[in-house]
């Protein structure tokens, strides 16, 4: 009963506190590694477009709603969709549905561990050098992507996190947060302006925001441009859910949705304007996922004056958005333990730890893509959707506008119900459908 009260007291001290940790938990792999691909892929500043439309829509409607639903029910998932079924008489249905989210979270950790092991070698690397003078960075991911290849760093990245996240909400996560994030915008704007004066990055402006306006008419267009928005903002109903239950009754989340969104799509843009314009000074081709990161950038990096300073902070910052989302995923799950089982902050923290580990171990190599994929496809997307049925259906609009209202001076327009009922879980709709047809599209 004691830890029950504890984690009731333990928020976020301040609102910009919980801004900026829900803007490190949305600020991750799907901005630096992702965004500036699709952006060139799909008609560069054309590609905005969309992608800015769907940011507006389902942040003051998806955001919002999950920051609100948390805050109300005092819980993470677990236990806010078993009040919100209670209301109609169902709780264990609401606890079996609360697991869909949780388990989410728990998925993606997992496998996000794992990517956290290989950027803090990479890291590691380049203070010391090698991967600028000695390594050939193609081998060295070559080796630490196989199976069993990274568990050093796996498991010292993980302990990292797991450490950070012991001190609670107010000391370990929002003051994290408060670092790190800061940190990030300051490293990417410093080598976004160091990139800029290299010969042939122009090239790479061109990529990624010239407009093809031919773009806007192929439905594959705004259906990425959806989902990179979807993902992007953490839409899931499991850690933007947990981090609302530690919000105070003063803060504003209309407000708070908006800062959110604007600074996770500046993250994305800032992480273009690094990436893209380096690879094509060089000469390299411009690719997504793992391989733009740990094989184009750091065979870039070796030509680039200066290459090991620029390597540090690259990757440094990549650290610190890669810590912020994991420790955002990794929250969840612990919350549930918490509140489910009644267990110490820090007996949570190391169960979901080792079964983390444990799982991550064996996720390493081939297993990895696939297991990211599943997760990503069929189980994140199905937590948003139940999320937003049930925060704004099972709950129904008054208790929807309510809880959103709460700590909010302006009253809530007209917009609010029909965004969020029919809008936002439109879209939720399309992203599980459209991510299953075409094999993921966030």
């Amino acid at each position: 009963m004691k830890s029950k009260g504890r984690i009731s007291e333990d928020k976020f001290n301040s609102k910009w506190g919980f801004i900026i940790s829900c803007i490190g938990s949305s600020v991750g792999m799907a901005n630096i590694w992702l965004f500036p691909y699709r952006a060139g892929e799909f008609g560069g500043a054309a590609f905005l477009i969309p992608y800015i439309i769907f940011v507006i829509l389902i942040g003051f409607s998806g955001v919002i709603g999950e920051m609100a639903f948390g805050r109300a029910m005092q819980s993470g998932p677990l236990g806010a969709f078993k009040k919100a079924f209670e209301m109609k008489k169902h709780p264990r249905l609401g606890s079996f549905i609360g697991l869909i989210p949780v388990i989410g979270s728990l998925g993606i950790a997992i496998g996000y561990s794992v990517i956290i092991g290989w950027i803090l070698k990479f890291l590691a690397d380049s203070i010391t050098g090698s991967i600028i003078n000695t390594e050939d960075p193609a081998a060295v991911f070559a080796d630490l992507s196989r199976e069993f290849g990274s568990i050093p760093w796996h498991l010292l990245g993980l302990v990292l996190v797991l450490i950070f996240m012991s001190f609670g909400i107010s000391r370990g996560i929002e003051n994290m947060n408060k670092v790190m994030m800061p940190a990030f915008f300051v490293l990417f704007l410093f080598l976004a302006v160091r990139v800029a004066f290299l010969d042939g990055s122009a090239a790479g402006y061109s990529y990624l925001f010239k407009p093809d306006w031919t773009a806007m008419a192929d439905p594959k267009t705004w259906v990425y441009a959806m989902g990179q928005a979807f993902f992007s903002l953490s839409i899931a109903g499991n850690g933007t859910v947990v981090y609302g239950s530690y919000l105070k009754s003063d803060v504003d989340v209309v407000s708070s949705a908006k800062y959110v969104a604007i600074f996770d799509t500046l993250a994305a843009i800032l992480a273009g304007l690094v990436i893209i314009p380096a690879v094509f000074a060089y000469g390299a081709e411009p690719n997504s996922g793992p391989g733009l990161l740990f094989i184009t950038i750091p065979a870039v990096i070796r030509s680039i004056p200066f290459g090991q300073v620029f390597a540090i902070l690259f990757f440094l910052a990549v650290f610190f958005a890669g810590v912020t989302s994991l420790i955002n995923l990794l929250e969840s799950p612990v919350e549930a333990l918490q509140k489910r089982l009644g267990w110490s902050r820090k007996a949570a923290i190391a169960a979901v730890g080792a079964v983390t580990a444990a799982a991550g171990i064996f996720v390493e190599g081939r297993l990895l893509s696939p297991w990211m994929d599943s997760i990503s496809i069929y189980v994140i997307p199905l937590g948003a959707l139940l999320a937003g049925i049930t925060i704004f259906w099972v709950c129904g609009s008054t208790f929807a506008r309510n809880a959103v209202q709460l700590g909010r001076n302006r009253t809530l327009g007209k917009w609010f119900e029909p965004m969020t009922k029919y809008v936002f879980c439109g879209v939720a709709v399309l992203v599980y459908i459209l991510g299953i047809f075409f094999g993921g599209i966030g």
